[in-house]
């Protein structure tokens, strides 16, 4: 794959071969952001999990302390009070049964979290196949099946993200913008990282981190030390 002279000049600064400590990988990972837009800076967590076995999958979620930079759109479906509360708490579009043609025939798809309170998922449930391959499923190991829809909302709102598996065994999630401090980006990959390890499968022989990377969006990978999870 051929890359510009911008992502070349950046990638010159990084060596490949060695893995970082947490905060030179993020200065590495911020100054490599050369794109025209303020990139997202991600991290990629290969782990040595089987999410082929039930008690060896991770779901989460975690609040990132500085937020993720990014303006995210809340769907709650809810009925009576919740409703209310719900819009009340600051989400984006709120309601029940008459939204399900709108998602399912229509594609409309304007949010990025989905919250619903237990008694919904039934209804929800009819939208599997349109929200399940986005990830937009409410579940609640990752809090967005809840009563609380208050909590949720702020939750997602301050910058809670969900972290999973893929079909590699390998977690993506964003740790903010390039347009961060140092610090801001460091606080929120260790909340991640203290998130990640609690997450550990009781069940899990060998090693659990196997390799860790930050990137931004359009730049080189930035290997971290594992050493110290």
């Amino acid at each position: 794959m051929k890359h510009g002279k911008k992502y070349s000049d950046a990638a010159k600064a990084i060596d490949r071969m060695t893995q970082y400590e947490p905060a030179e990988a993020i200065a590495l990972a911020k100054k490599a952001a050369v794109a025209k837009f303020d990139e997202t800076i991600e991290v990629h967590i290969r782990t040595g999990c089987d999410g082929r076995h039930a008690d060896q999958q991770i779901r989460g979620a975690v609040v990132l302390p500085n937020g993720t930079g990014k303006t995210v759109k809340v769907l709650v479906f809810a009925k009576g009070d919740k409703l209310n509360e719900a819009e009340a708490a600051g989400a984006d579009f709120v309601g029940g049964e008459e939204l399900i043609p709108k998602i399912q025939n229509d594609g409309w798809l304007d949010f990025d979290v989905v919250v619903a309170t237990p008694d919904m998922m039934g209804v929800v449930g009819r939208l599997g196949k349109v929200l399940g391959p986005k990830g937009l499923m409410p579940n609640p190991k990752a809090g967005t099946v809840t009563m609380d829809v208050t909590k949720a909302v702020n939750d997602i709102k301050a910058g809670k993200i969900e972290y999973r598996l893929d079909k590699s065994n390998i977690i993506h999630v964003p740790v903010g913008k390039a347009s961060f401090t140092e610090e801001q980006l460091k606080e929120n990959f260790d909340a991640l990282m203290e998130a990640i390890v609690k997450a550990k499968p009781s069940t899990l022989k060998g090693q659990y981190l196997r390799s860790i990377s930050l990137a931004p969006t359009m730049g080189p990978g930035v290997k971290v030390s594992t050493a110290k999870f």
